[in-house]
C-alpha cells in the first residue's frame, strides 16, 4: 500500500512543502525517491544558509566601516576645536588629488588615541570591505585587487576628508572648485551642517562602491568606466552623524574634464552636498 505524506519546512522566511510517497511494504529502508527528496532539501537549506551568512558578513563589514568613519569624524572635530574652528587644510595640493583627500590624516593622528604604527590605528583607517580599487595602466582603466588602505599613496587609509576646494587646477576646466569642499574653512561658517560632507569613504569621490560593487572592468576599451550613479558609500557629515547613502554621478564632461562625484553638487533629493555654502 502506498500513501502520500506532505512534509513542510519553514527556513529563513521560505516555506518548503514536499509530497513524499511512502510504501508500507518497504518499511525497513528509504526508497530512491525519498533519498532524492532528502538530498534536495539539504541542498536548498545549504543554499539559504550560505546566502544568509554572506548577507550577515556584508552587514558586519558595513557596520564596522560606519563605526570607523564615526570615530574619524570625531577626531576631525577635536582637531577643529583645537584649531580655532578651522577645518584641516593641507598645503600644496593643487594637482595632487590623493593628498587633497588624504592629507588631513597626519593632522588628526594625535586625536585617534594611538601612535602612527599602532595596529589599532591601522584598523581604524581600514574599511573591512576595502578589497579593491581602480587605476590606469597604459591608458586603460584597470581593476586592482588590492586594498586601497594598503597603498602608500593614500597614506594607508580607506577614507578621506572633503577637501576638494584645494584642487585649484580645476579652474582651467571652468569648474568652480571653491564650492567643492570645506578644507580650511571655519566650521561655524558652514550653512547646512546636517547635509554637508565632512568625511567619506574614498570611492564616494568617484563614485564606485565597495559594499555593492558592479562587475569588474574590461580592459578592451579606454571608454570603460568604473563609476556609476547611486553608488552606495559611507559618509560622515559636519553635524556628526554618519550615513550609508547613494552618491550622485552625472556622467558628464566639462571642457574636456570628465567630472567625478566630488566635482559637482548633487540634486537636492540626494540629501548631501560637497559645498559648505
Amino acid at each position: 500500500m502506498i500513501e502520500c505524506e506532505r512534509v513542510g519546512f519553514f527556513v529563513q522566511g521560505v516555506s518548503i512543502i514536499i509530497d513524499v510517497k511512502r510504501n508500507h511494504k518497504a518499511e525497513k529502508g528509504f526508497t530512491l525517491v525519498e533519498l532524492l527528496v532528502v538530498v534536495g532539501v539539504i541542498a536548498v537549506l545549504a543554499a539559504l544558509l550560505v546566502q544568509g551568512l554572506k548577507g550577515a558578513q556584508n552587514k558586519a563589514r558595513q557596520t564596522a566601516c560606519l563605526n570607523n568613519l564615526r570615530q574619524i569624524s570625531l577626531a576631525v572635530h577635536q582637531y577643529i576645536d583645537d584649531s580655532l574652528d578651522q577645518t584641516p587644510r593641507t598645503p600644496g595640493t593643487r594637482t595632487n588629488w590623493t593628498l587633497t583627500f588624504h592629507g588631513y590624516k597626519k593632522l588628526i593622528e594625535s586625536y585617534v588615541g594611538t601612535d602612527r604604527e599602532s595596529p589599532l590605528r591601522t584598523r581604524l583607517f581600514a574599511c573591512p570591505a576595502d578589497t579593491f580599487y581602480y587605476g590606469v595602466s597604459n591608458g586603460y582603466k584597470v581593476l586592482i585587487t588590492q586594498s586601497l588602505h594598503a597603498q602608500p599613496f593614500t597614506d594607508y587609509e580607506s577614507y578621506g576628508f572633503n577637501a576638494g576646494n584645494l584642487r585649484t587646477n580645476l579652474g582651467r576646466f571652468g569648474i568652480d572648485y571653491s564650492r567643492l569642499g570645506i578644507s580650511g574653512r571655519k566650521l561655524s561658517s558652514i550653512k547646512n551642517p546636517a547635509t554637508t560632507i565632512l568625511t567619506l569613504e574614498a570611492p564616494a569621490s568617484d563614485p564606485f562602491s565597495w559594499h555593492q560593487p558592479r562587475m569588474p572592468l574590461s580592459l578592451s576599451s579606454t571608454r570603460m568606466d568604473e563609476r556609476f550613479n547611486d553608488a552606495m558609500n559611507m559618509i560622515g557629515f559636519v553635524d556628526g552623524h554618519v550615513s550609508y547613502i547613494k552618491i550622485y554621478w552625472s556622467d558628464t564632461t566639462t571642457n574636456g574634464a570628465s567630472l567625478g562625484a566630488c566635482d559637482e553638487n548633487p540634486p537636492p533629493e540626494y540629501g548631501y552636498q560637497w559645498s559648505g555654502d
